[in-house]
């Protein structure tokens, strides 16, 4: 029996992959998709990391922990008192498999409104052959199916730390940061990054205390170094307990906890002991089973596919988008990515512009950004003007009862070009979306400064920040 021909297969359902292939499929190509994630039940279990053990699972947690938070510390400002107030752990990552699952069935109503054919198994490849490429699915039944054209998809892995491999019991990763079953009294954070801060956030407000060990002399070095500073300063205010410039020297772990022997910033040997230690320190591109030597798929020496600027490979017709290859791991960028594929295929001219994605920190205050920080600005003898406005100087934020951080735009001194905007505050991770939409038509700071913004409103504070850059602001 033959094997089954498809115009496009897509290896990987995470947010690269599926939108490849749904894309794929609306432009009229015989789409397939393959994806080994598996539920409790070991049905399939579609979106990849970021839905699975990342984006989507985290940000339900931060929600309760927050909603747990205001309750505790914060309503009584509003005249609401609350008393004998828990927290039911159990019921609260209940919820969060929940929102996981309804994330998961929706890509599969997806798939079949798009008619994409869904395989669910480790797709790998077997060799090039007449039509294109065979891909095996090792799954509950094996198979193996042909695409002329491939899209590979297959995302990022947690990095481990050299000697203290993830057991997701004591260590974890991601994955085990999501399911811890109750509040730990001690928990410890390698890697001041993005998944450290959100996770450290969630059991910080739950009651933990919280020790944050970067081995970076910096705080958040890719942030605005005026946006990270403020951050910083929030963090520890809460309770986090950051530590800059560590050497983590051994990590030893048994069945009373974790503990981490570290030199500090002076040169100083110390000891943290807690009870969990969750190990964020970046992630690494996922080619496990791919087997890339079969077709002679070229990998770079960090073991990301070697791309070009259209998220082409070496061989003909095999792309790859997302986490395994070049550029920032991030969801929407593999989103964007995958659609470009999915048009480059078709023939059109797919657009991503690396420039203008935004990044987002969901800790509270939320931490955005787009475009240039003013580190890099200096670092190339660009010349820019700044404008900053502080939330404690808008109204909706006082309301809200979070007036801290700030939106900072940076302009190109003579043309007035928006060159970046950086915000930390509250829903920073929705009023960024205004600048990428300015940035991406090229708009100077005083087009967001004259267009007329909703009173009262925290958007008010990206036309400040805007005003501020000739130094006009209103309210501040």
């Amino acid at each position: 029996m033959s094997a089954k021909q498809f115009d496009v297969v897509v290896i990987g359902g995470g947010p690269g992959g599926y939108v490849a292939a749904i894309r794929a499929a609306q432009l009229g190509f015989n789409t397939a998709c393959i994806d080994e994630w598996k539920n409790a039940k070991g049905g399939p279990a579609l979106g990849g990391t970021c839905t699975n053990v990342g984006c989507i699972p985290s940000k339900a947690l931060l929600q309760s922990s927050e909603n747990y938070e205001h309750a505790r510390h914060h309503f009584a400002d509003h005249g609401i008192t609350v008393s004998g107030l828990e927290i039911d752990v159990a019921k609260m990552l209940s919820r969060k498999d929940n929102v996981v699952k309804q994330n998961n069935d929706g890509i599969v109503y997806l798939f079949k409104k798009n008619k994409v054919t869904f395989f669910h198994g480790r797709g790998s490849f077997v060799k090039a052959a007449e039509g294109g490429y065979e891909i095996k699915v090792a799954g509950a039944a094996e198979e193996s199916i042909v695409g002329k054209h491939v899209i590979v998809a297959t995302g990022s892995n947690a990095r481990a730390l050299p000697g203290a491999p993830f057991d997701e019991e004591n260590i974890l990763s991601n994955d085990g940061a999501l399911r811890i079953e109750g509040v730990p009294k001690k928990l410890g954070l390698i890697g001041a990054g993005v998944i450290g801060l959100e996770m450290g956030s969630v059991w910080r407000r739950l009651g933990a205390e919280v020790s944050v060990l970067e081995a970076l002399p910096t705080f958040l070095g890719a942030v605005d170094e005026q946006i990270a500073k403020e951050a910083h300063k929030a963090f520890s205010k809460q309770g986090l307990k950051i530590e800059l410039g560590v050497k983590i020297n051994e990590v030893k772990s048994d069945k009373k906890g974790v503990k981490v022997s570290y030199t500090d910033a002076k040169g100083g040997a110390q000891v943290l002991e807690v009870d969990k230690l969750i190990v964020s320190i970046g992630r690494v591109a996922n080619t496990i089973g791919l087997n890339p030597e079969a077709v002679g798929l070229k990998l770079d020496e960090r073991g990301a596919i070697v791309v070009d600027d259209d998220c082409k490979t070496n061989l003909p017709n095999v792309w790859a988008v997302g986490d395994v290859v070049r550029g920032p791991m991030l969801a929407h960028k593999a989103e964007e990515e995958g659609v470009a594929v999915a048009e480059r295929i078709a023939g059109q001219h797919g657009h991503v512009n690396f420039n203008t994605i935004p990044w987002v920190i969901y800790t509270s205050p939320e931490i955005a950004w787009v475009g240039q920080t003013e580190q890099q600005l200096k670092a190339a003898g660009r010349a820019y003007k700044a404008g900053t406005f502080p939330f404690m100087a808008n109204g909706r934020a006082r309301a809200l009862g979070d007036t801290t951080g700030m939106v900072k735009f940076l302009a190109d001194a003579k043309t007035d070009e928006i060159l970046g905007v950086h915000i930390v505050g509250p829903y920073a991770s929705e009023l960024i979306a205004e600048s990428v939409v300015a940035m991406e038509f090229k708009a100077s700071a005083e087009d967001i400064a004259r267009i007329c913004h909703a009173h009262p409103s925290l958007s008010e504070a990206t036309k400040e920040a805007a005003l501020a850059v000739d130094k006009r602001s209103l309210n501040f």
